[in-house]
């Protein structure tokens, strides 16, 4: 055997035994006689003594070792002196005088430290990511996100759920996100998709009959990168039979609620979740998916800016919008610079500009004072509850700019002044999202969720008269300013779901031809159904502090969709492709201006 104890188990019960522990050099110290090396597994760290006057052989491996290497070691375990005990190691108690070692293998000398968490350049760590992975940092990320996978398996299986997988390589869909296409050497000229989720399979298990299944779920979709995206990752993908929205809601609220519980108690979370509708997420905090571990909310003011006879605010009312300000503390001194870099952020979500009241010990001072009477900026003052050294920032422009330059400013805000409780979980439900989305472009709706999403049964007449108003029975699950999650009550009936692809500008004949076997399907007596897909990647990602996925999964892309490890994509052999029927075509000649 290698190893007959983990470098993480020692104590001192242990003290008098001779063990055999096998793992990396973690740290080395010569202290010109003795050797002390820090000998690291996935279990923890234990520290070995090489002793050149009672084991001279060994003395000579541990002279030899450098960080990395490969070590295995027997000795015997004794406590360490009285007052060199380390209380921050769980085998602090104890070390290891070695009488037997070998060297398993040399190291290279790592491109970075790999015993300390020191910032280092993503795209090295990438490269080298099995190096990446041996820090403790992302060993502890990856054990978390192993329990939290298995707890939900466990927690499911416990309430009658059964885990089915589903085909990897399927029908490409692209009314959604767009595809990873495989080609087929069967089937010339033909293309299977890697899915984007299980979404019509779990749907059709329903209408088999298994009324409450789960996945842990891979799934791709070839979109843009950002910190909190990858073109492959994985979701908690669940669907049950005979359920309403509550059931949904109530039941993924109770296994996330016992998770917390179970893996991070030192968490505060509020319970029951608090609910908002999409309607009072966006007009209080700009935003579908607001952080609520801090207040700061928009407050609108149109009301009294109808009253104004400044311009600015006229105009946007006139032309249907609104005005909203938002009141950040402790800003009020914030310099000319600063404040335009507020205004910046705020243009670049849309906005024309904003108008800015800075409450100092010496009184209002406003951009627009030359526009608006003290007693029209005292009405703001008052509607906003601001306090000396409050800086009050107001936009107005349509209801959706708003949102979204104010919901910016607000992230951006909270985020500066540390308002968020790190240690805090606010997780909320967000209900009743709007059924469609109007595509200027196509000058047609698309289904703002997706397309088997079943409308509220009170807006079933808005189909036909005004689609713009009908909600969903939809959901998102966020958390700390992120979406998690989202679900819905399914379609189960044929003549619903095609009445709703043809209003998406789905004609018949595509209707049959992707979604034929959806069609079909509910004709034979499908049950109602419902479910959601949590994304584990970015759960795991809050619960280990982590602002980037990537840092909770094994082996992630870059932000260019690469595998800087395994040089993927890459190039394939002349014969892969004539295999698959395929050329590579030159690309498109570029104009010349």
């Amino acid at each position: 055997m290698y190893k007959t104890k983990t470098c993480g188990e020692l104590t001192a019960l242990d003290a008098g035994k001779t063990v055999t522990l096998a793992g990396w050099v973690h740290r080395r110290r010569d202290h010109g006689g003795l050797i002390f090396i820090d000998l690291r597994d996935r279990f923890g760290l234990t520290q070995i003594v090489f002793n050149p006057q009672t084991a001279p052989d060994a003395h000579r491996v541990g002279s030899e070792a450098r960080n990395e290497y490969v070590l295995q070691v027997t000795g015997q375990v004794e406590k360490r002196p009285a007052g060199q005990e380390n209380p921050n190691l769980a085998t602090g108690e104890i070390e290891v005088y070695v009488t037997e070692a070998r060297i398993l293998n040399a190291a290279k000398t790592p491109p970075f430290v790999i015993n300390k968490n020191e910032d280092v350049d993503e795209t090295l760590r990438l490269t080298y990511r099995y190096l990446d992975l041996r820090r403790e940092r992302l060993q502890q990320n990856l054990a978390l996100r192993h329990r939290v996978i298995k707890f939900m398996r466990d927690w499911l299986d416990a309430r009658g759920f059964i885990e089915i997988e589903t085909p990897m390589i399927t029908a490409s869909t692209p009314e959604g996100a767009r595809d990873y296409l495989v080609p087929s050497r069967m089937q010339p000229g033909k293309f299977y998709a890697l899915p984007q989720s299980p979404q019509q399979f779990k749907q059709l298990l329903m209408v088999a009959g298994y009324e409450r299944y789960f996945q842990i779920a891979r799934c791709m979709r070839d979109e843009d990168l950002r910190a909190d995206r990858q073109p492959e990752f994985t979701q908690l993908d669940l669907e049950m039979a005979f359920v309403e929205q509550e059931d949904v809601l109530n039941l993924v609220e109770a296994l996330f609620t016992d998770l917390i519980h179970a893996l991070a108690p030192e968490r505060k979370m509020e319970t029951p979740w608090p609910r908002l509708t999409f309607d009072e997420a966006m007009a209080h905090y700009g935003s579908d998916k607001p952080d609520l571990r801090f207040g700061m909310r928009l407050t609108d003011v149109s009301d009294l800016a109808a009253q104004s006879q400044f311009a600015v605010f006229k105009n946007a009312l006139a032309a249907g919008g609104q005005v909203k300000g938002i009141r950040i503390p402790s800003c009020a001194e914030y310099s000319r610079r600063e404040l335009d870099a507020l205004i910046d952020l705020v243009k670049s979500k849309g906005a024309k500009g904003a108008v800015t009241i800075a409450l100092k010990a010496d009184g209002a001072h406003s951009s627009a004072s030359k526009h608006m009477p003290a007693s029209e900026q005292q009405a703001y003052i008052e509607r906003l509850d601001g306090q000396t050294g409050d800086l009050l920032l107001f936009v107005a422009d349509s209801a959706r700019v708003v949102a979204e330059a104010l919901g910016a400013l607000r992230k951006e805000m909270g985020a500066r002044l540390k308002l968020a409780d790190v240690n805090a979980l606010a997780f909320a439900w967000v209900i009743d999202f709007p059924m469609f989305e109007w595509n200027a472009d196509e000058k047609r709706w698309d289904a703002a969720h997706h397309p088997f999403t079943s409308p509220k049964p009170s807006d079933m007449p808005l189909l036909d008269s005004d689609p713009g108003a009908v909600r969903a029975n939809s959901y998102d699950m966020v958390c700390n300013g992120y979406e998690l999650a989202s679900g819905s009550i399914r379609i189960h009936s044929r003549e619903l779901q095609a009445k709703i692809f043809s209003l998406l500008k789905i004609d018949a004949a595509r209707q049959q031809a992707r979604f034929g076997h959806m069609l079909e399907a509910f004709e034979f007596g499908a049950p109602p159904h419902g479910g959601m897909a949590p994304g584990i990647d970015r759960f795991v990602a809050i619960l280990c502090g982590e602002d980037n996925i990537r840092d909770v999964i094994a082996f992630p892309k870059n932000q260019q969709a690469q595998d800087l490890m395994m040089h993927a994509p890459s190039e394939v052999d002349a014969d892969q492709l004539r295999l698959l029927h395929l050329q590579i075509a030159p690309p498109p000649a570029q104009s010349k201006i």
